[in-house]
């Protein structure tokens, strides 16, 4: 039966049909392959706990179930057409709505933000749409910010007006745009608005009338109002201990994140894509700029898109992308040569919706998949102990300021928990990380470069072991780019972070003047008598926010 939302959007009978296909094309698969499929689900396949939705799709054929507990308080279960969060699955509808008001004449792919977002400060560097959708604008992270700045995950309510807030504050970029690609869902954020002053309609509006509707996406829309009531919503949970405890982001801010929908609505679009991606037809080139990576300035490739992660499974080309917020976990995955596609969408942290999916396409796609390739490789060198003593220490990033470690177990060295393969004194590679590193010694500096990186050659310079004493640090910190202030007691031994809304941290000191904690790096400046004046603080998706000591 089709539901009374479904009805506004049943304008002929075929469109009718068409919503009620994927449970009629259910059947085309056999039996076998659906309980290889439910088998990957079957430790979620409970109802005491949360769990996921799947969706699989082979040529005409699609197989949609849940599995698990939709809302644990109410005792429903997790059905074919149950809604989720998927995140930052959301950024494709983002960037191809941008991408269609393009293909309209409204703007150019290559317009400058402050065209359209004035009140972004002029830092001297001109950023595109088109750097925005890729991730190359140098612009920092709007989640990493507002965490800095005291907003509390998932609790504190976030709106599109704290991020632009927080945006308009930065008086520095991570990096030059298009130099390099780091993930920033600020741009996201960005593009959402562009979409609104452009159209005059909100990208929840533009997205309904341009693509869910005419596709018969029912169940599907950018949630722009944290208190609306959604019928078949999901509710999403974190591990507590042997419990389940609530964990449902409160977001008034989309483009970067917050769409609402199901396994099938996703199969109906991946299948859309690759129906209309060859067609001569504004969406066939919107597509086709879609699944085209993105360049650096330095002319390299980033194997992303808009809004989509371009790679390879087993052989086989892969487009898709996924999502992660509080509780709420989704990866989707098209793949165009086999004229087939994923969904896993899931409600709770731990469920690792990108390995359930890789398991469900080998179920389906594996006599079709190319044999794994079997890398040949030299016999491993065995360093001496003084040589792996010479690669142990702190090490910092001198392009990012992020810190890498590297220690000794046994004869092995860990680099950040992966093990380095030597292949000589002074050379290794690391497991799925291309290129290698090479150690140098110059005079008294030692450094290590990641040679042929792709998209970046750091240099990494070893770090003196830390100071044992602490007092020097205490004081209050203020970053006006934030609007917060910091204060660093020394206390039994060690340095602690105290902020009104964040509590109080132990940093550990991992280098001389380098203290980290929560994920953050902090780097104490000094002047030139070496009196500390301040630190800059950054995370893996910002650089160089500046905090000063106050007097």
């Amino acid at each position: 039966m089709i539901r009374s939302g479904d009805r506004r959007h049943c304008r002929t009978a075929l469109l009718c049909l068409a919503l009620l296909l994927p449970a009629t094309a259910s059947a085309q698969l056999g039996d076998a392959l659906r309980l290889r499929i439910d088998s990957v689900f079957a430790d979620v396949n409970r109802s005491n706990g949360p769990g996921c939705a799947v969706g699989v799709a082979d040529g005409d054929a699609r197989y949609l179930r849940g599995y698990g507990m939709s809302d644990l308080q109410q005792g429903t279960a997790i059905a074919a057409r149950s809604i989720f969060h998927v995140a930052s699955v959301s950024k494709q509808f983002t960037a191809m709505s941008v991408a269609l008001l393009a293909e309209d004449g409204k703007l150019t792919l290559d317009d400058d933000i402050r065209s359209y977002v004035p009140e972004l400060p002029d830092l001297g560097q001109r950023i595109t749409l088109r750097q925005l959708m890729h991730h190359t604008s140098g612009i920092r992270d709007q989640w990493s910010l507002l965490s800095l700045a005291g907003w509390r995950f998932p609790d504190d309510l976030i709106s599109e007006r704290d991020v632009l807030w927080v945006l308009a504050r930065q008086r520095g970029l991570n990096f030059t745009p298009g130099s390099e690609y780091l993930y920033s869902n600020s741009g996201y954020t960005l593009l959402a608005v562009v979409t609104q002053r452009v159209s005059g309609m909100s990208l929840r509006q533009f997205a309904e009338q341009r693509v869910f509707a005419p596709l018969g996406m029912a169940d599907t829309h950018f949630h722009d109002d944290h208190a609306m009531v959604v019928p078949g919503r999901t509710s999403a949970y974190v591990p507590r201990g042997n419990e389940w405890r609530v964990s449902i982001p409160v977001f008034d801010t989309y483009g970067a994140t917050s769409l609402f929908t199901t396994a099938g609505d996703l199969l109906t679009w991946m299948a859309f894509l690759d129906r209309v991606r060859s067609e001569e037809s504004a969406w066939g080139r919107v597509v086709r700029a879609a699944e085209t990576s993105g360049l650096l300035t330095n002319g390299r490739a980033i194997n992303y898109g808009f809004g989509l992660s371009l790679g390879d499974f087993r052989g086989t080309r892969t487009i898709g992308h996924g999502g992660a917020d509080a509780g709420y976990r989704a990866f989707v995955e098209r793949y165009p040569d086999l004229k087939g596609a994923v969904a896993v969408l899931c409600n709770h942290a731990n469920a690792n919706p990108q390995g359930r999916a890789e398991r469900v396409a080998r179920a389906v796609f594996g006599d079709r998949l190319p044999p794994p390739m079997v890398e040949a490789r030299a016999p491993e060198h065995r360093p001496s102990a003084a040589v792996r003593e010479a690669w142990v220490g702190t090490w910092r990033d001198t392009l990012s300021n992020q810190l890498v470690r590297m220690w000794a177990v046994g004869d092995s060295i860990f680099v950040d928990g992966m093990r380095l393969r030597f292949g000589s004194d002074s050379t290794g590679t690391l497991p799925g990380v291309p290129g290698h590193l090479r150690r140098t010694t110059a005079g008294s500096a030692v450094t290590i470069r990641h040679v042929g990186g792709g998209l970046r050659e750091p240099v990494l310079v070893k770090q003196p072991a830390p100071f044992t004493t602490f007092e020097a640090y205490a004081g209050r910190y203020r970053s006006e780019e934030l609007d917060t202030e910091y204060e660093f007691i020394a206390r039994s031994g060690a340095l602690v972070r105290e902020h009104r809304t964040l509590g109080t941290q132990v940093l550990r000191a991992v280098a001389r003047d380098i203290f980290t904690g929560g994920g953050t790096t902090y780097l104490i400046e000094r002047d030139r008598r070496g009196r500390v004046t301040g630190f800059v603080v950054n995370t893996g998706r910002v650089r160089g926010v500046r905090f000063v000591r106050q007097r």
